[in-house]
């Protein structure tokens, strides 16, 4: 049930399929994903919680969009297949051991947060109460001029270590800047 070739299309129509049922009953949407689409996502490493999660921020505020909503899940698959070698997580992380939003690591401030969600993300270990891309992180993110793809990729990259990305980052805005 694992798909390669496919997976963008496949994706695509899960989340547009998820968007209809949002729109007819947005109470039922979630079970209507794990009806519909539970079993593929599950089997690439997703959730039916982040795909409702993505709908929801859609069509509530216009974001994130498919288009960002498969570049996140595809960084996220890319990591179930290959390092948990399509093994799930059983840890979820813990809401009240996060960071607080206003920690900061080398002056940047909600990093600290973005940065357990990131890697919680990538191991599949977020609870149904977080979303990887909420409204906040999205603000975070917009600032520093950062996909959230791409920084998925990077906490990938650099193992989580804060001081590395914070340093990436401000390499990124002084290239910016420049």
């Amino acid at each position: 049930m694992v798909s390669h070739y496919d997976f963008a299309p496949r994706f695509a129509d899960a989340y547009r399929a998820a968007q209809e049922a949002y729109r007819r009953d947005p109470a039922g949407t979630l079970s209507a994903i794990a009806t519909q689409s539970g079993p593929w996502l599950t089997a690439n490493g997703l959730t039916t919680q982040a795909l409702y999660d993505y709908v929801d921020d859609d069509e509530r505020y216009g974001e994130p969009g498919l288009n960002r909503a498969l570049m996140i899940e595809s960084v996220r698959r890319d990591y179930f297949l290959n390092v948990q070698q399509g093994q799930p997580s059983t840890a979820l992380l813990d809401p009240d051991a996060m960071p607080s939003k206003d920690a900061e690591i080398d002056g940047i401030s909600w990093l600290p947060r973005l940065i357990v969600k990131a890697r919680a993300k990538l191991r599949g270990e977020l609870p149904s109460s977080l979303m990887y891309g909420c409204g906040g992180d999205r603000a975070f993110l917009q600032e520093h001029d950062l996909d959230p793809a791409e920084f998925l990729s990077a906490v990938w990259r650099h193992d989580g270590q804060p001081a590395a990305i914070a340093s990436w980052i401000h390499a990124r805005t002084n290239r910016r800047g420049s």
